[in-house]
């Protein structure tokens, strides 16, 4: 849309690069052009404008098939007005000189010829295509044919319409029909899947089994070894107390053979001191014996009050010391007695011993 300012009475139009604007006044074309700028009077002027970028119109129609099935088809057409002049004489450009608004809708004739010449020539197509064959090559089919359509089609040029490209972006059946459609895909896809997870699950189950047989067979060998590992220990244990048992017999023979003569050599000494205890008991008794025989015939030379002097003496250093000693009456008396009755016998003795 131009842009349009006012000053005193006067209209100011600055045009877009994209946008050929044609001005008439009175009849007379003054300017014509894209992106012009220039000053006008509003009630003098008629102004048209004409974009002559490419557009793109998107367009959305249903179509039947040869099998009598319904398909939305999605296409895109880009367009360009490359002829100005011839546009603006064809279809209404015409904008307000005081706000730039175009007064009708060009556009949307223009998108509507487009429309429904393209409309028929993917009518023609499908009209003779079935759906699976529709819905398998149509795009391409109806691409091309849309494509050459327009550009045949003479009241394109005529109206100085130039079509830049067409595309096909989808042909869809109705949604029932496009779920009956893709349920035998999806059984299919299913199938595949379930076939895929059944292999998987074959491959896991014979990579466990292959693991269990290696498990199975590590844990036989394992057994085989520790057999072969008890085997050796039971040798070495017999071999072990083979060796110990020997060793207790040598250590038991030297034993004894020590005992042995340990045993000798107390016995020999045993015999050497009964025979030198015996000697030196015989020497001892002969010793006393001899001793004894000169006791006795000293003390037979010797007077026997000699004797008993010596007796008396001998027998005062036995007695234990006597501090104090009481003597009763009783005592006293027997005592003198018994020295009275010595004193007599020894004085009956005297005479007698004098005479012999």
């Amino acid at each position: 849309m131009a842009d349009i300012t006012r000053r005193f009475g006067w209209r100011h139009l600055r045009g877009a690069p994209t946008a050929h604007v044609r001005h008439h006044r009175s009849g007379r074309l003054l300017h014509d052009g894209p992106g012009l700028s220039f000053w006008y009077r509003a009630l003098s002027a008629a102004l048209s404008e004409v974009p002559v970028d490419d557009r793109e119109l998107a367009m959305t129609f249903h179509a039947r098939t040869s099998d009598f099935q319904d398909v939305a088809v999605q296409a895109t057409v880009t367009y360009r007005i490359s002829d100005p002049a011839l546009a603006a004489g064809r279809l209404d450009f015409s904008i307000d000189p005081d706000t730039g608004v175009w007064r009708g809708a060009p556009l949307e004739q223009l998108g509507t010829l487009l429309t429904e010449t393209a409309q028929q020539h993917a009518l023609d197509v499908l009209a003779r295509t079935s759906l699976a064959a529709a819905l398998v090559d149509g795009v391409a089919a109806v691409r091309e044919r849309i494509a050459g359509g327009l550009a045949a089609e003479p009241r394109l040029p005529a109206t100085g319409i130039e079509v830049v490209a067409a595309r096909v972006v989808a042909l869809r059946p109705e949604p029932e029909v496009e779920r009956a459609l893709r349920t035998p895909a999806r059984e299919q896809i299913q199938q595949d899947a379930d076939k895929a997870t059944y292999e998987r699950r074959a491959v896991a189950v014979e990579r466990e089994r292959a693991i269990a047989e290696n498990e199975l067979a590590s844990q036989i060998e394992l057994a085989r070894r520790e057999e072969q590992l008890v085997d050796q220990r039971g040798t070495n244990a017999r071999r072990e107390a083979e060796e110990r048992a020997a060793a207790d017999a040598v250590r038991a023979g030297a034993e004894a053979a020590r005992t042995v003569r340990l045993a000798d050599a107390e016995a020999a000494r045993t015999v050497r001191l009964a025979g030198a205890e015996a000697q030196a008991a015989r020497e001892v008794g002969e010793a006393r014996a001899a001793a004894q025989d000169a006791w006795l015939r000293v003390h037979a030379e010797v007077p026997v009050g000699t004797l008993h002097a010596l007796t008396g003496t001998r027998l005062a250093e036995n007695l234990p010391r006597i501090g104090s000693v009481t003597v009763s009456p009783d005592v006293l008396t027997g005592l003198l007695a018994h020295l009275g009755a010595g004193s007599a016998a020894s004085a009956l003795d005297g005479p007698s011993g004098e005479s012999a």
